[in-house]
């Protein structure tokens, strides 16, 4: 689990991931749950845990990764944006933001974010010779932090549109931590034409929901549901982009009504888990 570096004072300094062999994290699992080999036995455990609670969670994985190249495929060819700031990232387990970005863009810039520093170190290796993109270790509990950081502030032109993904990330903050008032400051300073894209989980009552938010909590320690209505708010009131808010398998924002938009019938039970959505700002984002 993490921790809060505190002062003398007690108070929260600054959010410090206490990151260990032992215990799993999120970026591990998830690469493992996408049959990386970038993980622990810890990591390895929890996927376990997670597929037992949650039968083909190793698909809803795959799904979501896929979502995130069409998100990116969308905002790059449809949108023209060619900035992007991936917090949440995990390790580059499969096909990545600034592959998809570059397939479309050549010089598109991206920079990853996670606070899991082994992700620092693959990317970088990964990264080497690619001068348009690079990764820096922070958190999502610091927005501060990331927006003044000199590799985010430095690489981005925020006069320009940027598109932020957080991309299966919002599950593992807790209400007590105001994931909407994150994104606000993260929106805050960009400029119209930027988009929000987003995955997360949502609470209709679907058994399989609370199965995978069980499974989580009991194997990373976060991992909590949302309403519609909740998930809605987190993109602060911006624009959404068609088809809105959808199930990973009908949500096709270059193609809403196009052929491979699965329908409700055919839904096996983790199809119902997660969900996604973009939103962009025309004015004053975050206000």
């Amino acid at each position: 689990m993490s921790t809060p570096d505190r002062t003398a004072s007690g108070h929260d300094r600054k959010y410090r991931p206490d990151f260990g062999l032992s215990s799993a994290s999120a970026a591990r699992v998830y690469d493992a749950l996408l049959g990386g080999k970038d993980n622990f036995e810890a990591d390895r455990n929890a996927a376990e845990v997670i597929e037992a609670h949650l039968p083909h969670s190793r698909a809803a994985a795959a799904l979501n990764r896929a979502a995130l190249i069409r998100g990116v495929r969308y905002m790059a060819r449809v949108a023209g944006v060619d900035q992007f700031l991936d917090i949440g990232c995990g390790l580059p387990t499969m096909k990545n933001t600034h592959d998809a970005a570059q397939e479309v863009i050549p010089d598109a810039r991206v920079i990853y974010v996670d606070n899991d520093p082994m992700v620092l170190s693959h990317g970088r290796a990964l990264l080497a010779d690619n001068r348009t993109t690079t990764v820096i270790t922070a958190d999502l509990r610091d927005p501060t932090y990331i927006l003044g950081h000199p590799g985010v502030s430095a690489f981005l032109d925020f006069d320009r549109p940027i598109g932020l993904l957080v991309v299966g990330m919002l599950m593992h903050l807790h209400d007590f931590e105001k994931p909407n008032e994150i994104l606000a400051e993260l929106m805050r300073p960009m400029c119209p034409g930027s988009h929000l894209f987003i995955t997360t989980w949502l609470d209709t009552g679907h058994p399989a929901q609370h199965a995978l938010s069980r499974a989580c909590l009991e194997a990373l320690g976060t991992g909590w549901l949302r309403s519609l209505d909740e998930v809605h708010d987190h993109f602060l009131g911006m624009e959404l982009v068609p088809p809105g808010v959808e199930y990973l398998s009908r949500w096709y924002p270059e193609d809403p009504d196009g052929p491979e938009v699965m329908p409700f019938e055919e839904f096996e039970p983790y199809h119902w888990t997660l969900m996604a959505g973009i939103a962009r700002t025309s004015s004053g984002a975050g206000d």
